[in-house]
């Protein structure tokens, strides 16, 4: 090939490689944190990529790969120590022990949970910092009691525990919260509570003892906001407790549910607008799956 050839050979393959659609680009991977549960709640083992669909605003994305979640979780327990709620603290010292137990244990890959235990009867109050030691743990449950003519203050709790997360940069921040029906203190607006629980990548677990509340005063509006899209949103769960006794059980289940949860990761096109939802569902009919986006990590510092 003579030298005019070749230089026209590499002019013409760069101007095709200019001129390459900006769609072409290589798509980017995203992960989920994706619970998936049968009829009776118990987690559904051995599924692979065929078994999820993701969409981001609506539009389906390519499901890359599936494993079990082993990265270590930070879970805040909230616990509702107002005077409403003397009728079930019985329950929740009795119960929790075995839960924050099961938590702090070492999964598969030898990594183990850190549990928080935050009080919020009255002002929120952290009774344990993030820990994986079960006898610090069992210390803070010890402090569960009624605090009488205290009153709820559970959106502030969530809201503060969110920032909480933020700032240290969790990982993968869990809310798991035990909360009585019945008045509510806090003065932050429900927008204020989702922003920050996704703002902190954090799903929010609430166990509600007692009957829905059906008042129309402002507080209670936004906490029910926040127990309904506030969950939904963070790929949580809201489950109505008519009998404290059914505790055991019920943080069995979850405890299961948090420890058996699978790492979704799906491509997504390259983009300057991020999708503003994102959701997963099974493929499968009677399972519900119920997923939290994995933070990003940001870029290390040179």
């Amino acid at each position: 090939m003579t030298p005019q050839r070749v230089s026209l050979a590499v002019v013409t393959a760069a101007a095709i490689a200019a001129w390459t659609p900006r769609a072409a680009a290589q798509p980017i991977q995203r992960s989920l944190y994706v619970s998936v549960v049968n009829d009776a709640g118990a987690p559904v083992p051995n599924l692979g990529p065929s078994d999820f669909i993701v969409r981001e605003d609506n539009a389906t994305r390519e499901v890359l790969s599936v494993a079990p979640a082993d990265e270590p979780m930070q879970v805040a327990v909230l616990v509702d120590t107002s005077q409403g709620a003397r009728n079930v603290i019985q329950f929740m010292r009795q119960e929790l022990p075995a839960f924050v137990t099961t938590l702090t244990s070492p999964n598969e890959s030898g990594r183990k949970n850190q549990v928080a235990i935050i009080a919020f009867g009255e002002r929120p109050m952290v009774f344990a910092e993030s820990t994986t030691s079960v006898k610090d743990l069992q210390k803070a449950i010890n402090r569960i009691w009624s605090q009488s003519g205290s009153g709820a203050y559970f959106l502030d709790a969530v809201y503060e525990t969110s920032q909480g997360f933020k700032k240290r940069e969790a990982s993968r921040p869990v809310i798991v919260a035990l909360v009585a029906e019945g008045g509510e203190l806090s003065y932050r607006q429900y927008d204020q509570v989702i922003d920050a629980l996704r703002d902190a990548g954090a799903p929010l677990y609430a166990l509600m003892f007692g009957t829905p509340s059906s008042s129309l005063a402002d507080e209670i509006r936004n906490r029910n906001i926040v127990l309904d899209r506030g969950v939904t949103l963070t790929g949580g769960n809201r489950e109505q407790l008519l009998a404290p006794q059914a505790l055991g059980d019920r943080l069995k289940l979850l405890a299961n549910q948090l420890t058996h949860q699978y790492r979704v990761t799906y491509a997504r096109p390259q983009s300057l607008i991020p999708p503003e939802k994102i959701t997963v569902s099974a493929a499968k009919p009677g399972l519900v799956a119920r997923g939290t986006p994995v933070k990003e990590q940001k870029a290390a510092r040179p």
